[in-house]
Parts: C-alpha cells; structure tokens; sequence
C-alpha cells in the first residue's frame, strides 16, 4: 500500500493554494511553505503529518526552490493532507 507521500504527483513538491474570500492569490508548486500561525510559525515540507491549524497576521512564506513569494495574511486556517497544503484567509495580498 502507498504512503500519502507517495500519492501526491511525482514531482516531490507541495501542491500550495492560497485563498482569500476575493481571489486565489496563490497556486503552485513548493519545497517549504512558512505560515504564521495563530500561536507562532508553523514549517511545512514535504511528507507532513496531516494538520489544520489557525492563521495569525504576518507573513506567509512559499518557497519553490528557486523564489521565495511572500503573502501577508490575517486570520483563516492552514490545512494539510497528503503534500496539498490550502491556505483559507480572510486577508491575503502580495508582500
């Protein structure tokens, strides 16, 4: 049997999406995703345990291997299932 790891592409990557009630700000590719949690910054890599957590205000960090994208955000939940990590804020704009 396949480990979630294992079912999520080939590319070794994280699927990252990052809403805002008005847009998708963000769709890609990434080797890292730094967010900041309700209670402090919370590192994403590949092959995480699932996880949801609460958004505090700062700076959301994905990084691709090549560029850093750089997103403030405010409030919303970061989920992660499977090497898929969604952002939901109620704020999010380029930093």
């Amino acid at each position: 049997m396949a480990t979630p790891a294992a079912t999520a592409g080939t590319t070794g990557a994280l699927r990252v999406s990052v809403l805002s009630p008005e847009q998708t700000v963000y769709e890609g590719e990434a080797t890292q995703v730094i967010a900041p949690a309700l209670n402090g910054q919370i590192g994403i890599l590949r092959g995480h345990a699932p996880l949801m957590a609460l958004l505090g205000e700062g700076v959301l960090r994905i990084d691709n291997g090549r560029e850093t994208a750089q997103f403030r955000v405010a409030g919303g939940f970061l989920q992660v299932v499977d090497n898929v990590v969604t952002v939901l804020s109620e704020r999010a704009a380029a930093a």
